[in-house]
């Protein structure tokens, strides 16, 4: 990959032959973990100017409806966040001269409270094809990291590095969009609890230009829908936000009431599963489930493989398709493919159900077919989640072969958290659409499926357990790096599961420097895990400051998770003791307070006792009231897997029972991450 300077430019087909699209990869990190950017784009024409609204992308608007702009979203890394773009040059209309990749901040905060500010961009294959960091972020609030424009044929990278301290409104009004700033409500803004930011709404306008725009005649209204049932799709309740006349369909939380006699009676479904005897079978339902409704509900396709590379066209799936490979064919579990100006990207798919795990050697005849063949990438699908510098499958490269192959994996819990974030929040196409996926979750969820995402601590951590138990465990045993492996997993996990209920993305916090190794990350971690026998985590809400400090003692059997609450500025320390026992008044009463002082232990006390009597939770001797610690303890599974007993059900239900019980009342109260222990 080759880095470039701001101010610098280089060409994009000078570096690549697969140029035609890119993923463009903004990137940054923050040693609090609260740290966090909204990624916009704007298309411009040969004046610098949007041709309209509809040129400026962000998370209220992600996609062209030409498939040249699509935000992927977020992606954790082990140091911070990376919010991806996909950018389909080919599709790129004619009149746009400059795509301008931008990031704003909301709150109050500034770049310069963020490290490692980085912009890259690779090919169709993945392939990092240049890079771009910025070095000199302050007190800026919006930030453009570079662009790409055309010259001539082809299309260049340049790097800008340009910041703004008036915001993305700031940036916005640059390329001409008129910003009309308004006070909203929480309700308005999508958070009918009003439990929101607050933030102001920012309605959008095209600024006029020194001549009129001439006035084109009125297009013929398009026909109604059959069905006009609809709802339109939610906003995140901050920034700028764009009025639209596209209706979403979503599905409602609570299911209308049965029409069945008993209890007895099962409605029917799409997707049955209780046939299903054998692993084999479990698969090939699966995949075959899975690959239709990818198929006939575009924007879950879209979803899926946007970040794999693939552009935005026409999709079709197949299964058990037989391709040759020496004297035996073989028969990959699926293929997708997707056709866009004429251009075809193919993908072979190898599916895994029922926690069996990927076999390198199979999944390596696959990538040698789609090299042989010309095909673009091979997708891995199983119940195992995907970590940052871990593989789920060794492959070998063959480094003189010019067509790339790029292998990506998928949790089927991430499945799930897509299909979930569509019908429940974001919404989809039309009501049958909506309804395809529903059938899809419900077949996901069954107990027969074999697709519940990752369900097993694997093979060391019944001996780690009990090494950490009777303390026999060596701190260079490497069985405690794999338990530390399968607990990132896990917790990666419960964030898509977290993520799915609420509507946004929920993230796992890394506190380490960008660019640290992460093998080295969990070797310090698992050394951590043998001296105290605590495995720990942090878990951020996108969108708020909330962090849940998550923590397995394997020494005593308990997950503790807990937050720490700020107190106001200027308030009187038993106006703000009372005003944090409403706010909990919904809480479980096993709830833990602990007061924070600026020196020393404050009081504590479980909610039940407090109360009566909220001014138990005053600093003695005078001491300043800095906050709150709010924890939940609750008993730890003692199998590896997801049965009733086991641990990683035991550490979901502990995170969804503390945001639901706990943080989901706090309101407008900024929960930071409790400390470890």
């Amino acid at each position: 990959m080759q880095e470039i300077s701001k101010g610098a430019n280089v060409s994009l087909t000078a570096l690549s032959e697969d140029a035609g699209a890119v993923v463009v990869s903004l990137s940054w990190s923050s040693v609090s973990g609260a740290g966090d950017a909204d990624v916009s784009v704007l298309l411009l024409d040969a004046n610098g100017k949007v041709r309209s609204e509809d040129d400026f992308y962000f998370y209220n608007n992600p996609a062209a409806a030409d498939g040249s702009v699509q935000l992927l979203g977020k992606t954790p890394t082990g140091n911070g966040d990376e919010d991806r773009i996909g950018v389909d040059l080919t599709a790129v209309p004619e009149g746009v001269e400059r795509i301008v990749v931008a990031a704003s901040q909301y709150g109050g905060a500034r770049f310069g409270d963020l490290d490692d500010l980085r912009m890259t961009v690779a090919d169709r294959s993945g392939e990092p094809l240049v890079g771009f960091s910025i070095h000199d972020a302050g007190v800026e609030t919006a930030f453009i990291f570079g662009e790409l424009y055309r010259r001539g044929e082809e299309w260049k990278f340049r790097a800008v590095g340009q910041g703004y301290e008036t915001g993305l409104a700031g940036l916005a009004t640059d390329f001409g969009i008129a910003v009309n700033e308004e006070a909203e409500g929480p309700e308005e803004a999508g958070d009918p609890g009003g439990a929101g930011h607050g933030a102001d709404a920012v309605a959008m306008e095209k600024a006029p230009d020194a001549e009129p725009e001439p006035v084109a005649p009125a297009p013929a209204p398009a026909p109604a829908p059959a069905e006009p049932v609809a709802v339109p799709a939610q906003t995140r309740g901050r920034g700028p936000r764009t009025t639209t006349t596209k209706k979403k369909v979503t599905l409602p939380k609570v299911a209308k009431s049965s029409l069945a006699e008993n209890d007895s009676w099962r409605p029917a479904r799409l997707f049955p599963v209780p046939t299903l005897k054998s692993d084999k079978e479990r698969e090939v339902r699966a995949t075959s489930v899975l690959l239709s409704v990818m198929a006939q509900v575009p924007e879950f396709g879209r979803r899926l493989t946007a970040a794999f590379g693939a552009p935005a066209g026409r999709m079709q799936t197949f299964t058990e398709v037989s391709l040759p490979h020496g004297d035996t064919p073989r028969r990959p579990d699926g293929v997708i493919r997707v056709e866009r100006a004429g251009k075809l990207w193919t993908a072979l798919v190898e599916t895994k159900t029922n926690g069996n795990p990927l076999k390198p050697e199979q999944v390596q005849e696959y990538m040698d077919i789609a090299a042989r063949r010309g095909y673009e990438a091979v997708i891995t699908l199983s119940n195992d989640v995907a970590l940052e510098g871990a593989p789920m499958v060794d492959v070998k490269i063959d480094g003189r072969r010019k067509h790339k192959v790029s292998l990506w994996h998928l949790s089927w819990a991430e499945v799930a958290h897509q299909a979930q974030m569509l019908i429940r929040h974001e919404g989809v196409g039309n009501a049958a659409h909506a309804w395809l996926l529903q059938e899809l979750l419900e077949y996901l969820r069954h107990d027969q499926s074999g697709c519940h995402g990752f369900q097993n601590m694997g093979a060391a951590w019944v001996p780690v357990r009990k090494g950490i138990e009777d303390e026999t465990l060596a701190c260079d045993d490497p069985r405690a790096v794999e338990v530390v492996e399968s607990w990132e997993r896990l917790i990666r996990q419960v964030c898509l599961r977290l993520g799915g209920e609420l509507g946004q993305k929920a993230l796992p916090v890394q506190r380490v420097r960008r660019g640290s190794d992460p093998r080295a990350r969990r070797a310090a971690a698992a050394e951590r895990l043998c001296l105290d026998g605590r495995l720990t985590a942090e878990l951020r809400i996108d969108g708020t400051s909330s962090v849940i400090a998550v923590t397995a003692d394997l020494r005593t059997g308990k997950v503790r998770t807990c937050v720490d609450v700020p107190a106001p500025e200027g308030s009187y320390p038993l106006t703000t003791v009372k005003r944090l026992v409403r706010l909990l008044a919904e809480a479980p009463a096993d709830l833990h307070v602990e007061t924070l002082v600026e020196a020393g232990n404050g009081p504590r006390g479980t909610l039940e006792r407090l109360r009566p009597e909220p001014g138990d939770l005053l600093p003695r001797g005078g001491a300043a009231l800095t906050g709150f610690r709010l924890s939940l303890i609750k008993g730890m599974g003692n199998t590896r897997g997801n049965t009733e007993p086991g641990f990683i059900r035991s550490v979901d239900e502990a995170v969804a029972r503390f945001h639901q019980g706990v943080v989901a009342h706090l309101g407008p109260v900024e929960a930071r991450a409790g400390r470890q222990g």
